[in-house]
């Protein structure tokens, strides 16, 4: 036999013997070994949509504060800016009434030099 025939003749032993060797030596029956296989995948599974929903729980919880947090800090802001605005509307009506006082101050003082220049 030639030197490629020596090979192919020792890889198809070699394959033979170690086929023989699975067989004899395997822990179970392929049947239980796929079906443990397909319960070792389905609690993988499980085990993963179970992560999954905890972290959907955790984000929707971290969502929820944090929009309660800005919701409160509107709030605060918005009671902040209506004091701030009706200081703002207080002072400018007095600021107005002090202005008007000036001018009726300053309509008499007028009214007298009017009466001045016509009596004479």
């Amino acid at each position: 036999m030639s030197k490629n025939g020596n090979t192919v003749l020792g890889l198809l032993a070699g394959t033979a013997i170690g086929a023989l060797f699975g067989i004899l030596y395997a822990p179970d029956e392929g049947s239980k070994t796929r079906k443990r296989l397909a319960e070792e995948a389905s609690t993988a599974a499980d085990k993963m949509n179970s992560s999954a929903h905890d972290l959907k729980e955790k984000v929707s919880a971290s969502a929820h504060d944090l929009k309660e947090k800005v919701n409160s800090k509107m709030a605060t802001q918005k009671g902040t800016l209506d004091e701030q605005l009706e200081s703002i509307v207080t002072d400018a009506s007095h600021k107005a009434d002090d202005v008007i006082s000036t001018l009726e101050k300053k309509l008499a003082h007028l009214k007298e030099q009017n009466k001045k220049f016509q009596k004479s």
